[in-house]
Order: C-alpha cells, then structure tokens, then sequence
C-alpha cells in the first residue's frame, strides 16, 4: 500500500475511534434514566457506569500508550476497538445492572488500549510539519459526535430502547478495527525503534494513583470529606510518592526523562487539563442554569448550547492554519482567553439572558476550546520523540479525562455553597475562568513563531 492511503486509513481508524469513543459517552448520559427504569437499578449503580468507566481508562491510559510504543500502536488500536464493540454487545444484552457496571469497567480498559493510539497512529503515518490537519479533523469529529450525542441518543432510546445505545457502535468499530489490522504500509519498517521495557511497577502505581484521584473527584463534591474521600486522597499521595522514587530508580522508566523535562510537554498538559476543566464544569453548569432558571426542557437546553458544537468543529482546522503561520504560543494563548471570556461571560448570565447572550458565551467556549485542543495536542504530541508517541497520547487523553472530572467536582462544590443559583454560578464560573487564565500563562511554555510550532524535536526542550 502506498503511503498516501495507508495515511487514509490511518486517519480513518483515528477519526473513527475516537467518535464511537465520545459518541458512547454522550449518549449514554441519555440514555441513564431508561436504563434505571428497565433494570430496577439505584441512583448510585447507575453513576457507577460511568465512574467504573471513568476510573478503568483513566488509570490505564500511559500505560497502555506504552504498549502501542512497545508492539505497534495500530495493533493496539484493533484489539482495543474489537474489545470496545465485544463490550457495547455485552451491555446491550445485559440481563442486570451488575453486568452493566462490570463491562463498563471493560469497556474503559479497552478504551484505554484504543485512545492513545489514535493519536499515536497519527505520529507514526505523518510528517511532523504535517500533524496539525489531522489531529484538527480528528478534533472536529469529536466535536460532531458531542453536538450529536444527545439527540442520536434521544432519538434511539425513545424509539428502541436504551440497549440500542450501546449496540449502535458494534458494526462501526469492528469494521474499522478489521481494516486498520489488515491494512499495513509497504515501506514500513519492520525493526523500528521499541522502548527498551514496559515497567509495570510504575504502570502499576502511576494507575493506581490515577484511579485514586479520580475516586476523590468523583465522591467528593457529593459525599464531601467522608472517610471514603480521604481514604482515596491518601492513597493518590502516596501513590504519586512511590511512583516517583520507583521512575528515578529503575532503568526503563514509563515516563522517559526526555519527556518529563521538557517545559513544552509540562505545559501542553496542564493546558489541556485546565482548558478541558474549564469547558466541562462550565457545560455542566450551563445545563442546571437553561432548564432550571431559564425552565427549558433538554431539546431547548441543547438547541442553546449547540453552538459551542458547532464553533468547536470548526474552529479545529482553522486552529492548524493558525498554528502553520503563527505558531503554537499565539495560537494556544488566543483561544484560552477567548474561552475564558466565555466561561466569564456565562457567569453573568441571569434569569433575564437571551438566546443571543447564550449563543454569544456559547461561542466563545466552542471556537476556544476548539482552538487550544488542536494547538496544545499538536505540539505534546510533536515534541514527544517516535518511541514515546503512545505515552505522549496517553498523557493528553489522561488530561482530557481528568480535566472534565476536575471541572464538574469544582462548579458541584461552589454551587452548593449558595443558596442562590445565580449567584452561585456567578462564582464557581469566575473560578473556572481563573482556571481557563493560569493555563493562558502556561502558553509562555510553548514554541512561538511559525518554525518554533513545526519544528520536530527528538529531545527535551
């Protein structure tokens, strides 16, 4: 095959996985109160499908990076894909809520295969200087698939059922995972440079640590400092402790020292961390505010919101043209501040807002975070030497994962403190605005100029 189309069809499985990856969690958020009904399940069991999922793939995510680094990141990519589509089957026949949770788990842990190699396919297929589009529709279709989610997943659960949610992506993704397993470039080389080892030690405490705190994002804003939430902040501690001493000793370590040095990867991460932070705890805001204050029902409420949709998929190529004639410092800096300004500009909102002050804040969020995905991700992924391009995906995917959890639990706790909700929002959205802005600073990190934002690098920077 030539390199052109296996180019193709590496950017077909990227595009595609990571649709049915973020179209099954949207949809799902649909499809939970059918679900609760048909299965007789608890309120807690059912946020259980999500936090099961939530937890797997988050603390496998580097680690599974490093598997496609070490025995091919297309080859993880299909097995992943196949598991991910065995998975949604399962749930769709499920006889119980149990089996329910227990393949969301599986699900996660073979999300967790597919997602970093999605990005790590893209390292492997394309010239450096010519990441920027790919990794654009590949942000685009993200965005497609969020502004879709909710009605498919309206649409499928009033017609045929919850079930039919989870079995919507089964033919999808075996078909592309089959064509990327039997596709292979010609001219690539067979003896390609392997990480040396895989450190389990560290994948296990590194994952250990992950799940921890997302266990503390996830149980805090509703149970508060319970045992449970302290428990799980200790353990994240001391984790994070013993992850650390093990990475400075052992000789193969899961995050190369390369990479960790580097200002510009530090940067890009906490870019995506707080940028996502921000957008997500805004989302989940803005939902309580449209159908509580405003009293619209949820078409209304995504009707509103489907601008930020819309301005997100367009506003991803538009960030790697930005990206080729200005670079990355410019281009990251301008969407933060334009997203901050959209979470600022949602904060002060009250029952009186129009449809245009909606849209307007909506916006700004879309064509932000649209922006600052691709910039950030483009140049985490760039400045990561070849042999560490599935860590480097998996970095950026354990920020997009982290950042929405952190978001949501910072907007629950501030809102609760209020008795007004208004007035609430006004704060826990100022906060996140805050946010949005630290990570703007954080752009001083990154490459400036039209060289600086292509320029490959196989070193710390």
């Amino acid at each position: 095959m030539t390199a052109r189309a296996h180019r193709r069809v590496t950017l077909a499985g990227s595009v595609v996985g990571a649709v049915l990856v973020a179209l099954d969690g949207t949809v799902l958020t649909i499809a939970q109160p059918a679900l609760q009904r048909d299965l007789g399940a608890s309120l807690t069991q059912v946020q259980w499908t999500s936090t099961g999922y939530l937890i797997a793939v988050a603390s496998l995510l580097v680690f599974a990076g490093r598997l496609g680094d070490r025995y091919g990141h297309r080859r993880l990519f299909g097995y992943g894909m196949l598991g991910f589509a065995a998975a949604s089957a399962g749930i769709g026949c499920a006889p119980g809520i149990g089996a329910v949770i227990a393949l969301r788990v599986v699900q996660g842990v073979c999300g967790a295969l597919l997602q970093p190699a999605t990005l790590g396919m893209l390292r492997a297929a394309y010239p450096p200087d010519e990441l920027g589009m790919p990794i654009a529709l590949r942000t685009s279709a993200i965005g497609v698939a969020a502004a879709a989610g909710p009605l498919v997943g309206g649409v499928l659960t009033a017609h045929l059922g919850w079930r039919s949610v989870f079995l919507l992506g089964v033919l999808p993704a075996v078909a592309i995972a089959l064509l990327v397993l039997c596709v292979r470039d010609a001219r690539e080389p067979a003896g390609q440079e392997r990480p040396a080892g895989l450190d389990v030690g560290g994948a296990l405490l590194l994952g250990g640590a992950l799940a921890c705190l997302v266990t503390v994002l996830v149980t805090l804003p509703g149970a508060g400092w319970s045992t449970g939430s302290v428990t799980a902040l200790a353990g994240t501690c001391v984790a994070v402790a013993a992850f650390v001493v093990h990475e400075l000793r052992t000789p193969h370590p899961l995050l190369s020292p390369a990479l960790l040095a580097s200002p510009v990867v530090a940067a890009s991460l906490g870019i995506l961390l707080t940028a996502s932070a921000a957008l997500f705890g805004t989302l989940f805001t803005a939902t309580y505010f449209l159908q509580d204050v405003l009293g619209l029902d949820a078409l209304g409420t995504a009707l509103r919101m489907l601008p930020a949709a819309l301005c997100m998929v367009l506003a991803a190529p538009l960030s790697a043209v930005l990206l080729r004639r200005h670079g990355a410092r410019p281009t990251t800096c301008c969407g933060m501040l334009i997203l901050a300004a959209g979470v600022f500009g949602f904060g002060r909102l009250d029952g009186a807002a129009t449809a245009w002050a909606v849209a307007g804040c909506a916006f700004a969020l879309g064509t932000g975070f649209g922006t600052v995905m691709v910039a950030a991700t483009e140049v985490l992924v760039r400045r990561a030497r070849l042999v560490d391009a599935g860590v480097a995906g998996g970095l950026q995917q354990t920020a997009m994962n982290i950042g929405p959890t952190l978001g949501v639990a910072t907007a629950t706790a501030l809102l609760a403190t209020g008795q007004n909700f208004v007035a609430s929002m006004g704060t826990a959205l100022t906060v996140l605005a805050g946010l949005a802005c630290a990570g703007a600073l954080a752009t001083g990190k990154l490459p400036t100029g039209p060289r600086g934002a292509t320029r490959p690098t196989t070193e710390a920077s």
